[in-house]
C-alpha cells in the first residue's frame, strides 16, 4: 500500500489523496480512520430527494442547486453537467478508507493490539464497505430480481486502496453477493453489545439489522426476517414517547436507546437537513395521517412561519435527520414480514407494541386486521410514518411497486403537473457525468 491521506481534501473519485499523509500503522490509527463521523456516518440524500414525504413552499425550488431541482420533478438529466456528486462519491470515500484498514490489517502487521480489537476494527471496516456499497445501489441500480440480477447491472465494487483502479460496473448479482460477503463477514467479528455512547461504531444487532433492511429491499421476506429476529435478540430497547417532552427543540439524543448504528443524512443538503429547512414541508396527508394522540405530530415535526409541518432532526440529536439504524425500523421490518407469511396475530402483536409507545400513555386502541392483507396495508401505513425522511422510503417505493402496489408520485409545482410512474425507469438514478467521463461506464437510461 503506498502512503494514504487520513484527510483526503477533495472527493475520492475526482482526485488522488494529498500528499500531506499519515501510515496507518497502529490499532488506534484505523480506529480512528473508521470513526471520522464526518465522513463515515453520513447517507445518501439523491431517493430522500426524489420521494414522496415532503414538498417545497412557494419559491424555494428556484434557490436551489440543479441536483435537488431535478429530483424534485425526476427530471432525466439530473446533475446538468455538474460533477463531484456527494451522493456518489462520499459513499466510495467510505469504501477507500474501509480498504486501507482492511489492507493494513491483512498484512498482520499491527502492533501491540490484541485479537479482539483486531477483529472489532476489521468488522467495522467491512460494515462501513457493505453498508455504503448498499446507499450507492439504492440510488444507481435496480431493485434486486432474483431472474435477471446476472446481467442486471450493478455497481462498482472496489477492493482494494487504488484510486489508479479503473472503475467498472458489475452485475447486479455480483454487487449484492460482495454486500453479503462483507455484512456476514462483520456479523462474526463485531461485539454483541450497542456501544452506548458511540453509536457512530457498528455492532452485531446493527449489522443483523442492515442485513435485514437490505433483504427486505430484494423482496426476500423470509431472510429479512430471520435478521431482524436476530438483531432484536441482541438488543431491543425501545423508548416510549409519553416519557419525551414534544415540544423539545431536540427531542432525542445521539445516544438514544433505540439507535443501533448512528447516521445522518447529507450534512451539505439544501433539502434534508431538517430545521435548517423550513421551506421543505411534509406531505399534507401524511401528516394528517397521524392521530390528535400520537406523541410523533409533535415529537418529529416542528411548525415553520407558516405553520407548516418540518421535520426535527429525530435520532440523530442534533438539526440534521437521522438516517442510521433503529430499533423501530427493525420492528417494523418484522412485522411486515410476520404479515407477508400469514401470521397475522404475530404481525399486529409486533406493531401494536411498538405504536403504542408513540401515542400518550393510556389512549392507544390496539389496531386490528382480520386477514393477512389487512395487515399489510395497516403496516405499511405506520411503516410510512414510524420512519418518515429516515432514507427508506425511496427503496420502499420501488419494492411496493414491483410488488404490484400502483404507486404514483405527482409534484405541482408552478402550476405544472409532474408525475413519476410505478417502475419508471427515472427510479434507477443517473451515474454522475464525470464519472462516467472517467470511466467510461455504462450511463443508467431514463
Amino acid at each position: 500500500m503506498t502512503l494514504l491521506s487520513c484527510g483526503v481534501k477533495k472527493e475520492f473519485l475526482d482526485e488522488k489523496p494529498s500528499s500531506d499523509v499519515f501510515i496507518p500503522t497502529t490499532i488506534d490509527d484505523l480506529r480512528a480512520l473508521l470513526d471520522n463521523d464526518v465522513y463515515n456516518n453520513e447517507m445518501t440524500e439523491l431517493g430522500t430527494l426524489s420521494a414522496d414525504e415532503y414538498y417545497f413552499m412557494p419559491g424555494f425550488w428556484e434557490s436551489l442547486g440543479a441536483k435537488e431541482r431535478n429530483c424534485y420533478i425526476w427530471s432525466s438529466d439530473i446533475f446538468e453537467g455538474q460533477g463531484r456528486i456527494r451522493d456518489y462519491n462520499l459513499p466510495y470515500k467510505q469504501v477507500f478508507y474501509a480498504n486501507v484498514v482492511l489492507e493494513e490489517l491483512a498484512k498482520n502487521s499491527v502492533p501491540n493490539a490484541s485479537q479482539t480489537d483486531i477483529e472489532e476494527v476489521k468488522g467495522t471496516a467491512l460494515f462501513i464497505r457493505g453498508l455504503a456499497f448498499f446507499n450507492v445501489a439504492q440510488q444507481f441500480a435496480g431493485i434486486y430480481d432474483e431472474s435477471s440480477s446476472g446481467s442486471d447491472p450493478g455497481i462498482s465494487i472496489r477492493l482494494v486502496p487504488d484510486v489508479d483502479e479503473r472503475a467498472t460496473r458489475s452485475t447486479l448479482k455480483a454487487s449484492y453477493d460482495q454486500i453479503f460477503e462483507d455484512l456476514n463477514q462483520a456479523v462474526k467479528l463485531l461485539p454483541d453489545s450497542v456501544p452506548v455512547l458511540l453509536r457512530n461504531r457498528p455492532s452485531k444487532p446493527a449489522a443483523f439489522a442492515l442485513l435485514a433492511r437490505i433483504y427486505l429491499s430484494m423482496r426476500n421476506y423470509q431472510k429479512a426476517h430471520q435478521f431482524a429476529d436476530s438483531s432484536l435478540k441482541y438488543y431491543s430497547k425501545l423508548i416510549d414517547y409519553d416519557s419525551i417532552n414534544p415540544n423539545a427543540f431536540l427531542p432525542f439524543s445521539p445516544q438514544n436507546n433505540e439507535t443501533l448504528y448512528q447516521g445522518r443524512l447529507n450534512t451539505l443538503s439544501a433539502v434534508v437537513n431538517g430545521v435548517n429547512t423550513p421551506a421543505c414541508v411534509i406531505d399534507s396527508n401524511l401528516f394528517k395521517s397521524y392521530d390528535a394522540n400520537d406523541l410523533r405530530r409533535s415529537i418529529y415535526f416542528i411548525r415553520n412561519t407558516e405553520g407548516l409541518p418540518c421535520m426535527k432532526g429525530g435520532y440523530s440529536g442534533t438539526i440534521l435527520t437521522f438516517g442510521g439504524l433503529a430499533v423501530d425500523e427493525v420492528i417494523m421490518i418484522r412485522a411486515e414480514c410476520l404479515a407477508r407469511a400469514n401470521k397475522v396475530n404475530d404481525a399486529m402483536n409486533a406493531l401494536n407494541g411498538l405504536i403504542r409507545l408513540r401515542y400518550i400513555k393510556n389512549t392507544y386502541v390496539n389496531k386490528v386486521a382480520l386477514t393477512a392483507e389487512q395487515a399489510l396495508k395497516i403496516i405499511l401505513e405506520e411503516r410510512k410514518k414510524e420512519l418518515v425522511f429516515r432514507g427508506v422510503r425511496w427503496t420502499d417505493l420501488k419494492r411496493l411497486n414491483r410488488e404490484g402496489a400502483a404507486i404514483r408520485l405527482t409534484r405541482v409545482l408552478n402550476g405544472v403537473t409532474y408525475r413519476l410512474e410505478p417502475n419508471d425507469p427515472k427510479y434507477i438514478l443517473p451515474i454522475p457525468p464525470d464519472v462516467i467521463a472517467l470511466t467510461g461506464m455504462a450511463q443508467n437510461q431514463r
